[in-house]
């Protein structure tokens, strides 16, 4: 299952992003210093009590404005509500109820959706009192808080995560022999077309007009006994570049199948190459923990040589920085170039992500690395690293335990990270790292 959805929505000015940016600036996480990570505001991956969630913030609606702006701000607003599994209404507990919150309160009770009533501004003990009133919504009950004290938040995100989807659900229900596989990318560089040729059926609509493929599509296919999920996705543009208000949350059904995948391929169009948005999108991926392969379309459009491949190859690696390990397979959707070879890349990067090494081997690996290169040290005292373990699959992740955490350089993390590639393979998946003090609980 993929992570669940929140909108964050109401009229202006109530503190709708003030709460996003709370929530997005609360999650403890490993962050990378890398260059081409980046993170789009429109939405945000925030987490409470181990629930994993994504935020999308909406601009504010104003349901009585026929101003063109106003109108297209409702619209997306609207969709952001329609793929939400659980809607956040914030109301002001100063104002309290006004025209516009009573419109979009009806909006929400059309929609179905599981509503949180989240009264900000509430203060004072006299706000407290006033929100009574906000019953009269017809949501439910509103729970007082302060995005500007960090007042009530707790109760807020408690009464989120209790309407979440239930996991277990019939729906939700996965084969752990299935590897799931989202292709992202921008619009228009083919990924509807080597999906319809992944599957052996015209499943998505193919046009050269971009933006055509706006739903996330599954299709189960069996390869030489290998059951797959392709996943096709609507195309991600850059934000100034995004006319139609559907198109901007279509967005969050791509990101929604990123994190239902085990793998994802990343489609670039060969003659246009690497652009910001791309590092974009593949850095989602990359944060996400998936296995990830660079695919290079178009590839029979490309005026080559002899070195083609390999040039094209060291430029990826250059553009993209923090995907050294991203296997590059170079295919045409037209001619199917090599896109047979697709389905063994992805069985063996999925094989990857999911590698589990004993402890025992483990630490030996790290201990060879210590003696080829000497551990770090700072004003006179030496890191040790005294134990080593794999916690998690699906990216791997290792917590090594040592005596002084902060004299862990960046530089020489990434040494034991390349000691474990050499090592492992690790081919096509990212490797989380977590140091922790010898007193700290694994």
């Amino acid at each position: 299952m993929g992570k669940p959805i929140v909108a964050i929505v109401g009229r202006p000015n109530v503190g709708k992003s003030t709460l996003f940016n709370i929530f997005a600036n609360s999650r403890i996480s490993i962050v990378e210093d890398t260059p081409g990570v980046t993170r789009d505001r429109l939405y945000a991956t925030a987490e409470w009590l181990d629930n994993e969630f994504m935020m999308v913030d909406t601009g504010g609606i104003e349901i009585m404005n026929a101003d063109a702006i106003a109108v297209s701000i409702r619209q997306q607003a609207q969709i952001a509500i329609k793929e939400a599994d659980v809607i956040l209404f914030v109301c002001d507990a100063r104002t309290g109820i006004t025209g516009e919150d009573a419109e979009v309160a009806k909006m929400l009770r059309q929609s179905k959706k599981p509503i949180v009533l989240a009264i900000n501004k509430a203060d004072s003990p006299k706000q407290e009192m006033n929100i009574y009133e906000f019953y009269n919504l017809g949501i439910g009950e509103p729970i007082p808080v302060s995005a500007a004290n960090h007042l009530g938040l707790g109760d807020l995100l408690d009464a989120v995560v209790a309407k979440f989807p239930d996991k277990n659900s019939l729906g939700d229900i996965e084969d752990e022999d299935e590897i799931k596989v989202a292709l992202i990318g921008r619009p228009n560089v083919g990924k509807s077309s080597i999906f319809n040729t992944l599957v052996g059926e015209e499943r998505s609509i193919v046009s050269n007009v971009a933006g055509t493929t706006r739903d996330a599509i599954d299709t189960p296919v069996v390869r030489d006994g290998q059951k797959f999920l392709f996943i096709d996705t609507a195309g991600m543009r850059r934000k100034a570049k995004i006319d139609e208000p559907i198109e901007k949350y279509s967005i969050m059904r791509s990101l929604r199948a990123v994190d239902r995948s085990d793998v994802v391929l990343m489609v670039f169009d060969a003659v246009e190459g690497v652009t910001e948005q791309d590092k974009k999108i593949v850095g989602y991926a990359h944060e996400a923990g998936k296995g990830i392969i660079l695919v290079v379309n178009k590839w029979d459009l490309y005026e080559k040589d002899n070195t083609s491949t390999l040039r094209y190859t060291e430029m990826l690696r250059k553009e993209l920085v923090f995907l050294q390990y991203a296997p590059v397979v170079f295919v045409s959707a037209v001619t199917k170039q090599r896109i047979h070879r697709l389905p063994e890349v992805i069985s063996y990067v999925a094989e990857q992500n999911a590698m589990r090494i004993s402890t025992s081997i483990l630490n030996q690996v790290i201990e060879d690395a210590v003696a080829i290169n000497p551990t770090p040290s700072d004003k006179g005292k030496r890191l040790k690293i005294l134990y080593t373990t794999q916690v998690k699959i699906k990216p791997p992740t290792f917590v090594i335990f040592v005596n002084e955490p902060e004299i862990m350089h960046f530089s020489y993390q990434r040494y034991l990270e390349n000691k474990l590639r050499e090592s492992f393979g690790f081919e096509g998946t990212p490797i989380q790292m977590i140091i922790r003090g010898k007193n700290e609980d694994e």
